[in-house]
């Protein structure tokens, strides 16, 4: 394999509006991020990806952009942009931003002239078309309700096409001068020293685009936009042009938002010559999602969560490098989503930690999981923000859901659980800001924060900065960058382990998700143990056993046989 500069690196998902507010606001900010820069480094660091700043209504969070060159105000200003980047270049860390181009924000200047002249230069940007017998085009479901197609205001029979909200108008990718407009703001920001993208929703970029009827999936007589999108090809192409004009040519590290690839397009997307750098491996996130909504989750299992995390990392292997993930801006916190109640204990998320930062791939923590950050309770349905909560809440009342049972599935999926803001002292508003949060702040800061974890050396966050630190270690760096992936002891119960091993090196990984206590018969001689989540392992070097509490996680350092 040809080495990356972005391989071996730890990267962090940062949510600006959340994260730190500098001026007394309530919105987290660019100059907070600039001010928490030492505390991301002594993580372990190196990768910074920002969700959006552009300048946005903020109807959908900032994935609705109105300005592709320009910061909110709410975050700063260019100038707080240029410093954050010039202050991450001297602790040699790499900034990377979040590419929203399937669709932008009905704000932006190409919608507002496309809609007053959709027969005009900017009509072609985007899809309008013509209703069917006084209907939309076509029966598709947006992600968030409701029909895809928006009637154009005056426009009798007119519908323009969004996959999104009715504010976040599809981009239309076949238009070569649409394409050519995104190339060079692409290059603008790289040129300014921006190290890549995390690409959002890229594959809906793709489209069927005589829009055929689809057999309906619900009582509303639409489909869903996953069946929209699995119908479409030509991906590939479009995808390879981007790279070509774009990221290609500055070395630019790329991380894919991909839902509905197919199997076979793998090494398409993430191969030596591949699409992008890596993607996000979703594989266990999706193995909950319910038919019709969040009302239909269906419980979490740990071996069908094990089994899936195993045949991503091994269908990858000889492919390219997955970024792996336990949340994101998009998803709940992975203690409250995949640790059962027992184990939503710091041993617990130490536990979920060591797993998942040491696969093979490259590591994403997302702001406040390096301190067991879990989901709020949520009380009312007016407590959330995010626009796909309250369409899941409809969702679930419309199909004879009571308000407490439509609060219960957002309290388990909403998006904002991972926006709330971030915990930095027990203090007031969680030390997040002098005003009022623009969310509401979970009240478990007092017991889950930055301030009082950095004093307690066996703190969530400690133990992330030792992960962190083991896996970039010169002594182990490269296998846990370049070495394999073998599954270990998949015949027990509530036990997920693994081998990551090179030529020179044999590293075991085992952690206990279960209730009771386990006793594993090691194979080989074990030379030292290099983590343990718990006190006083206990690992029976006469006896070439391991005997793991409860959510006790361990690392091994083997004899190669």
């Amino acid at each position: 394999m040809e080495k990356k500069w972005w391989h071996g690196k730890i990267a962090c998902q940062i949510y600006p509006k959340s994260y730190y507010d500098s001026n007394g606001d309530g919105i987290g900010d660019l100059q907070g991020i600039i001010s928490k820069l030492d505390y991301l480094k002594a993580l372990g660091i190196d990768i910074v990806w920002l969700s959006p700043v552009y300048r946005s209504p903020f109807v959908d969070q900032g994935y609705d952009i109105s300005d592709y060159y320009e910061i909110a105000p709410e975050f700063g200003t260019m100038e707080d942009f240029d410093t954050l980047l010039a202050e991450m270049k001297k602790r040699g860390m790499y900034l990377v931003m979040d590419l929203v181009v399937n669709h932008c924000s009905s704000e932006h200047k190409w919608f507002q002239e496309a809609i007053r002249d959709p027969e005009g230069p900017y009509g072609k940007y985007f899809y309008f078309r013509k209703g069917k017998d006084g209907h939309a085009p076509s029966n598709y479901r947006s992600y968030f309700g409701g029909s895809m197609w928006e009637p154009v205001p005056g426009r009798e029979d007119l519908y323009y096409y969004h996959a999104f909200a009715k504010e976040q108008p599809d981009l239309n990718w076949y238009c070569p001068e649409l394409r050519n407009k995104i190339y060079e703001m692409i290059n603008w920001w790289l040129e300014k020293g921006v190290a890549g993208f995390r690409i959002d929703a890229i594959i809906n970029i793709q489209k069927d685009t005589t829009f055929p009827d689809y057999p309906a999936d619900g009582p509303d007589g639409l489909c869903s936009a996953d069946t929209v999108v699995s119908r479409a090809s030509g991906i590939g192409e479009m995808l390879e042009e981007l790279k070509v004009h774009t990221f290609q040519k500055y070395d630019a590290f790329t991380v894919g938002e991909v839902f509905n690839m197919k199997e076979e397009e793998l090494q398409e997307f993430i191969g030596e010559q591949g699409h992008f750098s890596t993607m996000f491996d979703f594989s266990q996130h999706l193995l909950t999602a319910g038919e019709h909504g969040w009302y239909e989750q269906r419980p979490f299992c740990f071996e069908a969560w094990r089994d899936a995390l195993f045949t991503a990392q091994e269908k990858a292997a000889s492919v390219g490098f997955l970024s792996n993930i336990i949340e994101n801006h998009d998803e709940p916190r992975g203690v409250s989503r995949f640790l059962p109640a027992y184990a939503q204990t710091p041993a617990g998320t130490k536990m979920l930690g060591t797993v998942n930062l040491l696969l093979r791939g490259i590591p994403f923590i997302y702001q406040g999981q390096e301190i067991g950050m879990k989901n709020a309770k949520w009380n009312s349905i007016d407590e959330f923000d995010d626009i796909s909560t309250k369409d899941q809440y409809q969702i679930a009342r419309e199909a004879g859901l009571s308000d407490r049972e439509a609060m219960e599935a957002c309290n388990r999926m909403s998006r904002d659980n991972a926006r709330t803001p971030m915990q930095w002292t027990s203090g007031e508003n969680a030390g997040f800001t002098k005003g009022t949060a623009w969310l509401k702040i979970n009240p478990d800061y007092k017991e889950i924060n930055v301030e009082d974890q950095e004093n307690n050396p066996d703190s969530v966050l400690n133990y992330y900065r030792k992960l962190v630190a083991l896996r970039k270690s010169d002594e182990f760096k490269n296998v846990f960058t370049y070495g394999e992936f073998i599954p270990e002891y998949e015949e027990m119960d509530d036990i997920l382990a693994f081998y990551r091993t090179d030529a020179a090196t044999s590293i075991l990984v085992v952690a206990n998700f279960g209730t009771d206590a386990a006793s594993i018969e090691l194979k080989g001689n074990v030379k030292r143990v290099l983590m343990s989540n718990q006190k006083n392992e206990t690992v029976d070097y006469t006896k070439n056993r391991l005997n793991l509490k409860s959510c006790e996680a361990v690392v091994l350092d083997m004899e190669m046989e």
